[in-house]
């Protein structure tokens, strides 16, 4: 890193943004960015966000770094080993980036692939994507963040504006049947089938809101809204869903921290604890709301203070590293002590990659 210096709060988002990246790219080379040796969407998830900063500073050495890391998954035949998780679509957005700056086509070919894998998913009988084939007739949350970029994206990149619709569908499908009225939050999950041991019989949803999935969902309906045609006639239903879903979320907010918790409308429960990748997530989502005109300006003053909170909780190593904790690792769905037991981790790419995406929306002009 060419600056150690600690940063502080005066200086701009951007600023700590490169210096995230700029930790990752001196703690790894691109083939150990963990879990090392997989195409997956912890990589994925965080190499967008350091997108965003190449787009912004024009700076190469972020450009490489991604180049590198995609180069060692993709053949010639762009046939990406994946598994059957709609988590590994969610890098393909990578390859979209790549092939539109360098012009090569195996990028082309893997995005393709990817895309193409939408066609055959199996979904519940009102055609919603399983998150993974284990979970028979599951939705998730995080699933419309780990395919609904990426299709959108390909949608305008390659003119395949069908895909579009499907998106759509996915993204209300789940605000239809994962919603809770009373907080205008979003279960994690829900099955279709009622099958699932933590489904409640009635509705098929999980029992709580986990920060994270929350996050995910408000941050990809901010990503699909931005590629989606300025005509489409479900446009404004997604607008309005953001609106509401940033509305909720402002509730729960901690007035004393500025942060949100790991089980987002349970924060007087002495085991739960402030969680940082949905905090940052939540930033992103309020600051694009109020941004954008999706929901009141006044959303910006919370946006501010979750930024601020973010940052008190931030420190840094000998080397100049930034140091992001108490970030929750990926999970499977659960009950209360589930999420509440889940295990803390520093600078775990969930975190470092929503830390980068909060900042690279703070640094947007207002």
């Amino acid at each position: 890193m060419a600056n150690t210096a600690p940063l502080t709060a005066s200086d701009s988002p951007l600023a700590w943004a490169r210096r995230s990246c700029d930790t990752i790219m001196a703690r790894y080379a691109p083939s150990e960015l963990p879990p090392a040796g997989r195409w997956h969407y912890h990589q994925g998830v965080f190499l967008q966000g350091m997108e965003k900063l190449w787009r912004a500073t024009g700076e190469s050495a972020y450009y490489n770094y991604i180049k590198h890391y995609v180069d060692l998954y993709i053949p010639e035949d762009g046939r990406i080993q994946v598994k059957d998780h709609l988590d590994d679509i969610m890098p393909g957005q990578l390859l979209l980036m790549l092939h539109a700056a360098s012009g090569d086509a195996k990028y082309h070919r893997g995005a393709a692939f990817l895309r193409g894998l939408l066609d055959t998913w199996k979904t519940t009988l009102d055609g919603g994507f399983w998150h993974k084939d284990i979970y028979p007739n599951q939705m998730w949350l995080d699933g419309i963040y780990m395919e609904g970029p990426f299709a959108v994206k390909y949608a305008r990149q390659y003119d395949e504006p069908a895909l579009y619709d499907v998106v759509v569908k996915q993204a209300l499908l789940m605000y239809s049947r994962m919603k809770d009225e009373q907080t205008g939050l979003l279960y994690h999950a829900w099955d279709a089938s009622g099958q699932a041991p933590w489904a409640n019989p009635v509705t098929g949803c999980s029992p709580e809101f986990w920060g994270r999935s929350v996050g995910w969902y408000g941050f990809a309906l901010c990503e699909i809204i931005e590629y989606l045609p300025a005509d489409h006639p479900e446009r404004a239903a997604l607008i309005r869903i953001v609106g509401e879903l940033a509305d909720s979320i402002r509730r729960f907010q901690d007035p004393a921290t500025g942060l949100w918790y790991q089980v987002v409308d349970k924060g007087e429960r002495p085991d739960n604890w402030l969680e940082l990748s949905c905090s940052t997530l939540f930033v992103f989502t309020l600051s694009r709301a109020a941004r954008e005109g999706y929901a009141d300006r006044s959303l910006l003053e919370s946006a501010r203070r979750g930024y601020e909170g973010v940052l008190t909780r931030v420190s840094f190593d000998a080397a100049g590293g930034i140091v992001v904790p108490d970030i929750c690792i990926g999970t499977g769905v659960g009950d209360y002590a589930h999420y509440a037991a889940r295990e803390r981790k520093t600078n775990d790419l969930h975190g470092m990659a929503t830390f980068v995406h909060m900042c690279m929306e703070l640094a947007e002009p207002r």
